[in-house]
């Protein structure tokens, strides 16, 4: 097995496009051979992830949706076709001339989408559906996820256009279907022609909440998605049909349902079932459009050491979907002096890893469902009882594996762009993408965190909403004549506006006004967690609020060459790693080294909790528990079960102690 370094050589000829890289028609899918793969590459197939996609309002009766993930037609344009299209009046409508095929849902710069494009800008989708004929009144088309700007035509109708990058939605297209045979689904972007599919990521002028997505990769940014990543189905539904369901349930047996929907019907049926089993705990009818509080009793609480889930099912006329929630409860409180999450009102300490959700074959999909799990398995596996989702917004699977399974969740809003790359070959078009106008930019991202949490609130997994990572996209000192610690503020009250039960990370590291729940220092490699020192861009610890640890460590290990992300760049950058450690054995010794400064803190001082960078390693960082290909466990793990159970050990001890605790104002340390 050829060292890391030593095997540069024999990389190139797949990282620098001399692999397979055969040309797809608009006949055959072909995988494509990418810079690096996963044990669960080959078994995608061509007909991925068949699960139904939305578990907290599934219709998933075989009878009742079709997944339509499979091999699409796709084409990329050149600046001639768009200028042309541009110009001329666009049938939308028949074969992609000059297409390829594409295998939906995975981005277009991925391996497993069969495209692997560079600058996929401008973009056309299409494919063909059956309806059934035992159908309900009305077709909902769904989308999981499409970045960024998509327009959608059936039969050649504009059915719906959508802006958003992570976010899922749905359009009636009962009108727009034939009344025999075949319906067209076109997939474009663009308001230019309304013929495109586009996604700037850090395109200038465009900036929009992309996370850690570059054009151009570097390091700790990554390769971007664009184009259709989740799940694409259609759903039969009645003309009286539900829209969504929000749904919280708290430690005391409190239960707050809302049943949106645009229908007559003004009550529906609501059944909570006992949990791992069909018999009925409670069953009433509540009203629609409004929330609705009942008590339920003997109930079992959710953790993430008994993460118990209740199954329940919803019915507005003949319309009827099947959800569930767990018990608990998130909050803050003071203990001894420290100010604490807590969980049931209990305090434990929260121990995550930053989990950023990218795939070597897929990057921002997972190949499949199991893929997805195996991630959380492992961390669950030596003690992890929480991640935080970098970031990046998953498929609604992942989170229901979270609450399944108990990973209590950091829900981070994905970033603005941190730059801008011009093109000469992609002319600017004037699009809703935001453009640099600070104005224009801060009201799509306050539009976009209303949607994250709308759409994701009633996971109980979720117990921590992040506005800003590291100051990206945080406004500069003066936006619109007020000073930012304002927009802070503002932003912290608009998300507890949309959701109460749950605690707000306004900025987790850096540029620290003093909103929201927690302070949040980042610090590589050693921790600084409620501490009396401290560095870089942190501030002296708030003892008003939660010391978090947001992020720390980073310690990485190179791996031979099977198993790096074949690309010469992302090789080079390897050095720019916090720490790099000469062996595994070496990696795991400053682990441990590390757990016992942060433990150490915990004992005396504030922490509270903690994120560990990082799940996997990332295309040139190597400072995951997991390799890139998910292929190597770097942990030794019976000596990492006992370092997080030592963590975990000592917050217990804090739970009434006279321990040495940072307790003055800023700058001050009480005793």
């Amino acid at each position: 097995m050829l060292p890391f370094l030593g095997a540069f050589a024999l990389l190139l000829s797949v990282a620098f496009g001399e692999g397979d890289q055969t040309s797809n028609s608009t006949g055959g899918y072909v995988l494509k051979q990418g810079p690096l793969d996963t044990p669960w590459t080959d078994k995608v197939g061509t007909n991925p992830w068949p699960e139904y996609p939305r578990p907290q309002m599934a219709r998933s009766n075989p009878n009742q949706w079709k997944n339509l993930n499979g091999v699409w037609q796709y084409k990329n344009l050149t600046k001639a076709e768009w200028q042309e299209l541009e110009k001329e009046n666009v049938t939308i409508g028949g074969e992609l001339e000059g297409g390829q095929a594409v295998l939906v849902p995975f981005c277009l710069e991925s391996a497993l989408s069969g495209v692997m494009g560079n600058f996929t800008i401008y973009s056309r989708y299409r494919t063909t559906f059956d309806v059934p004929s035992t159908w309900n009144d009305r077709v909902l088309l769904n989308f999981g996820a499409v970045d960024y700007e998509a327009t959608v035509y059936v039969n050649g109708k504009n059915v719906a256009h959508h802006v958003g990058g992570y976010w899922s939605f749905n359009v009636d297209i009962t009108e727009a279907l034939n009344d025999n045979g075949t319906n067209e689904l076109f997939l474009t972007y663009i308001n230019c022609s309304n013929v495109h599919v586009f996604d700037p990521t850090n395109l200038d002028p465009y900036n929009i909440p992309l996370g850690k997505q570059k054009l151009i990769p570097e390091h700790i940014f990554y390769t971007p998605c664009s184009g259709i990543w989740q799940t694409v189905w259609l759903e039969s539904v009645p003309s009286d049909n539900i829209d969504k369901l929000d749904i919280h349930a708290d430690a005391d047996g409190k239960i707050n349902v809302t049943i949106h929907t645009s229908s007559q019907l003004t009550v529906a049926d609501f059944v909570l079932y006992e949990t791992g089993s069909t018999d009925i705990k409670a069953k009433l009818q509540v009203p629609v459009n409004e929330a609705v509080e009942f008590p339920v009793d003997s109930i079992k609480l959710w953790s993430p050491d008994s993460p118990t889930l209740y199954n329940i099912s919803v019915t507005l006329g003949n319309d009827t979907v099947q959800s569930y929630t767990g018990f608990r409860t998130v909050s803050r409180g003071v203990i001894d002096g420290v100010q604490r999450p807590l969980l049931n009102g209990e305090f434990i300490f929260w121990f995550g890893t930053l989990d950023q959700g990218y795939w070597p074959d897929g990057l921002h999909t997972p190949p499949s469902l199991e893929a997805m799990v195996f991630d959380i398995k492992a961390l669950k596996e030596v003690g992890y009882n929480m991640v935080r989702k970098h970031i990046k917004v998953e498929p609604a699977l992942f989170y229901q594996a979270c609450d399944q399974l108990g990973l209590m969740l950091i829900q981070d809003m994905p970033a603005l762009a941190t730059s801008q790359v011009w093109v000469e070959e992609w002319p600017a078009c004037p699009i809703k993408a935001p453009s640099l106008e600070q104005r224009t930019v801060q009201r799509e991202f306050d539009r976009q965190l209303e949607i994250l949490i709308e759409q994701h609130k009633s996971y109980p997994s979720i117990v921590t909403w992040v506005i800003y990572n590291e100051g990206w996209g945080q406004p500069s000192e003066h936006y619109d004549g007020v000073q930012n610690y304002t927009i802070d503020y503002d932003l912290t009250n608009l998300v507890r506006q949309h959701d109460q039960s749950r605690l707000v990370n306004t900025v987790t590291g850096w540029f620290d006004h003093g909103a929201g729940d927690f302070h949040d220092n980042h610090h590589y490699s050693s921790p600084q967690c409620g501490t009396p020192w401290y560095s870089d861009a942190a501030v002296p610890y708030d003892p008003t609020r939660i010391a978090i640890q947001g992020e720390f460590a980073g310690i990485g290990q190179n791996v031979t060459a099977e198993h790096a992300w074949k690309v010469r760049k992302s090789i080079e950058e390897v050095q720019k790693t916090y720490e790099l450690d000469a062996t595994v054995e070496i990696w795991n010794l400053r682990a441990h080294m590390i757990f016992k400064e942060l433990q150490f803190q915990i004992e005396n001082f504030a922490c509270s909790g903690a994120v560990w960078t990082q799940t996997t390693d990332v295309e040139g960082e190597v400072n995951g528990m997991l390799t890139y290909d998910r292929r190597i466990n770097r942990m030794n793990k019976e000596q990492w079960k006992a370092d997080i159970k030592a963590l975990y050990d000592a917050a217990t001890t804090r739970n009434g102690s006279n321990g040495t605790v940072y307790l003055g104002s800023r700058g001050e340390m009480g005793i």
